[in-house]
């Protein structure tokens, strides 16, 4: 397995985390907006750290449970570190996008949470890739006011504030944050270990190489890190950022090859 996550910029905390176990792998991104400071002292990289550990152990341990319970008890071990000192229930509190890659019994299990993406290379035929789109779907509603808006304005911050109103709620979409039913509205499948040669999971600053920027399908990625590695996905991501002066995201890829019973 190879890894690589870049943070958006020199001297900013990466808010994603990628990590991985004998049999599973769990890249987290983790979101927050300004203000976020204010409502929890951790902040949103602690958030997504903490997440992510707490799933990798529980994936380590609990073999026999689903995704969604695993990732339902890691929510309610992290809310409950921060609870007694940080307001979580507030919609600006922190939250992230989830993926996880679990193999068990001859199968590839996975789960996405928000908008990671996660791709299996398939022996024949196209790319399988798993996306949550309810994110996608509502922000676009609110896209050409935060456009008109200046960035980090009061009016913008207001339209982000009413667009993340709609998260974890019936009919909006659904994120890691102090709700552990969030976990039952995540996108879960699997598929026979013998049919993939390789994964990978993305975050949304890495997968803009495809659903933002289009340079490149998904056949194209995967044969880019069979050839370069996940390095040279980000590369080319960096490079179309600064080419559409674009703000550049936190970037991670776990890009898995080797598929096989640990």
């Amino acid at each position: 397995m190879r890894m690589t996550s870049a943070a958006a910029r020199t001297g900013h905390a990466n808010e994603d985390f990628t990590g991985a176990v004998p049999t599973a792998a769990v890249l987290i991104d983790g979101a927050g907006i300004s203000g976020t400071e204010s409502i929890c002292r951790h902040g949103v990289a602690w958030y997504a750290s903490r997440l992510g550990g707490s799933l990798l152990s529980l994936l380590s341990l609990a073999r026999d449970r689903s995704l969604s319970a695993l990732l339902a008890e890691a929510i309610e071990q992290v809310t409950d570190d921060h609870r007694d000192t940080c307001d979580v229930a507030d919609p600006i509190s922190p939250s992230a996008t989830v993926a996880i890659l679990r193999l068990s019994d001859g199968l590839i299990e996975h789960l996405v949470l928000g908008d990671s993406v996660l791709v299996l290379d398939r022996a024949e035929g196209a790319p399988l890739v798993v996306s949550d789109p309810r994110e996608v779907i509502i922000s676009r509603s609110y896209r050409s006011v935060l456009e008109a808006a200046a960035e980090g304005s009061d009016e913008y911050h207001r339209v982000l504030r009413e667009l993340r109103a709609n998260r974890n709620q019936p009919g909006g979409f659904w994120v890691a944050k102090d709700d552990p039913q969030a976990a039952d509205e995540a996108i879960t499948g699997s598929c026979p270990i013998s049919e993939l040669t390789g994964a990978v999971l993305l975050s949304n600053g890495a997968s803009r190489i495809v659903d933002r920027f289009r340079l490149a399908d998904w056949p194209g990625v995967m044969a880019v890190l069979a050839s370069s590695g996940p390095t040279e996905i980000i590369h080319r991501v960096r490079q179309a950022e600064a080419r559409h002066a674009v703000a550049a995201d936190d970037a991670t890829i776990a890009h898995c090859t080797d598929l096989g019973e640990a």
